[in-house]
């Protein structure tokens, strides 16, 4: 059953199943003897750039040693294209392969979660497989994420995001598959792994976990086990984000960063999400930009879309952004909720406005330069009428949408786009 038909008509809430974990500075050394107790015999590395980096020749070397076999997939792409998995799939199938390790972020581990079930349906279009618990074989190949960032969450939640290029050019279609079936074996979350990666991909993930955290806390499903999480996701957050950012050597602020995605990520797993989520799925399917990066400009403005729904949650995430709020109402704490995030947003350095992305934006920016037509004409971000209404359909059909604080309507969310695109946040503090 989808979730917009749980929701209205019945009072039962699923809560859904993490994977086991090892977590803490040199956990990434244990994955041989992990690998051996899970049966792996020959194994698809699944990763992005980061072959040749010392992150993914210790792992294969530690695999190695352990008398594993490693074959290495490293062609998985920001926001993972499903010829990405389907590549990865034939090599898994031509090389014999029994099992599999995603090191990466999101991008590396959802693509490996979506090839694991398209392993377990001869070799079925990942595309096929949108929407909830699509999957019909529950067993798959085992599987160890490896994260190399603080944001995804991937590691221990039951979605993966694939992008679907088979769609019309001028229409691309980015979806969410949530499937008990592609939860991991086993995640491995090491604080060291995040030391080397880049300032801006640091803040930018570092919203995505506050995107992780504050939806669930605020969604229409408001599901009780998820809001203790939540709640301390979004402090960890705005403790230790600025630190992880300017001082990527700062080990306290590392960890903390590693807690709260993972936290974070177990908070949405059974409580939901909301369109900020839908709004950057939507921007990174026609312009291929960092998911990250898009939750963050998305958030503020969702936010002060859905307060007057609940300004009495977005008041607690003030208390847990540090806020002191002795003596406000709800309505002004969860005001000064909204400012705290802006100034978080502002103290990391991240854009402000869609239209202001640009290939100069973050280091790996892939502005332009995506696999399909509409990207490669799509060099700047547009923000013009038809863009707001292109986006704004997408998000109307995303998975997320269902779980929003607020009622979406093609007209009480196209605003929202529009200023995600073109408005100045200032606007939302007057």
């Amino acid at each position: 059953m989808q979730v917009d038909e749980l929701l209205k008509p019945f009072p039962i809430k699923e809560f859904h199943p993490f994977p086991r974990a090892l977590m803490g500075p040199g956990a990434h050394e244990m994955i041989g003897p992990e690998a051996l107790k899970l049966g792996f015999r020959k194994t698809l590395i699944m990763t992005t750039g980061l072959r040749g980096s010392d992150v993914v020749h210790k792992i294969a070397e530690s695999m190695k040693y352990h008398g594993l076999e490693v074959v290495i997939y490293d062609k998985v792409e920001s926001n993972p294209k499903d010829y990405n998995v389907m590549d990865s799939v034939k090599l898994y199938q031509e090389s014999g392969c029994d099992s599999f390790v995603s090191i990466g972020g999101g991008s590396s581990h959802d693509a490996c979660k979506g090839a694991r079930i398209s392993v377990a349906h001869d070799g079925r279009n990942v595309n096929e497989f949108e929407g909830f618990n699509k999957s019909e074989n529950p067993k798959n190949p085992p599987h160890i994420a490896v994260s190399t960032t603080a944001g995804t969450g991937s590691e221990t939640s039951w979605a993966y995001v694939i992008t679907d290029t088979t769609t019309d050019p001028d229409n691309p279609h980015k979806f969410v598959a949530f499937d008990d079936a592609s939860i991991t074996s086993l995640a491995i979350d090491d604080p060291v792994l995040y030391f080397d990666c880049p300032v801006d991909y640091t803040a930018q993930c570092g919203f995505d976990v506050l995107a992780h955290a504050s939806e669930p806390y605020v969604s229409r499903i408001n599901f009780e086990p998820c809001l203790g999480n939540a709640l301390h996701a979004i402090k960890l957050t705005s403790q230790h984000l600025r630190a992880a950012t300017w001082n990527g050597q700062d080990l306290a602020g590392r960890e903390g960063m590693m807690y709260a995605q993972y936290i974070a990520a177990q908070a949405f797993n059974s409580g939901g999400l909301g369109i900020v989520h839908s709004i950057s799925h939507a921007i990174s399917a026609f312009y291929d930009t960092h998911h990250g990066l898009n939750n963050a400009i998305a958030l503020p403005r969702v936010w002060a879309f859905n307060m007057p729904a609940i300004y009495p949650r977005f008041a607690d995430i003030a208390e847990a952004m540090g806020v002191d709020t002795h003596g406000m109402t709800k309505p002004q704490a969860a005001d000064a909720a909204l400012a705290a995030a802006i100034r978080l947003l502002r103290d990391v350095n991240i854009p402000e406005r869609f239209v202001d992305v640009t290939k100069d934006s973050y280091s790996k920016n892939r502005l332009g330069s995506g696999p399909t037509e509409y990207y490669k004409k799509s060099g700047v971000i547009k923000g013009d009428a038809a863009d707001v209404d292109r986006i704004t359909n997408h998000v109307l059909g995303d998975a997320c949408t269902p779980g929003n604080a607020k009622e979406c309507t093609f007209d009480l969310v196209r605003p929202v786009v529009d200023h995600c695109m073109n408005g100045d946040l200032d606007d939302l503090l007057t």
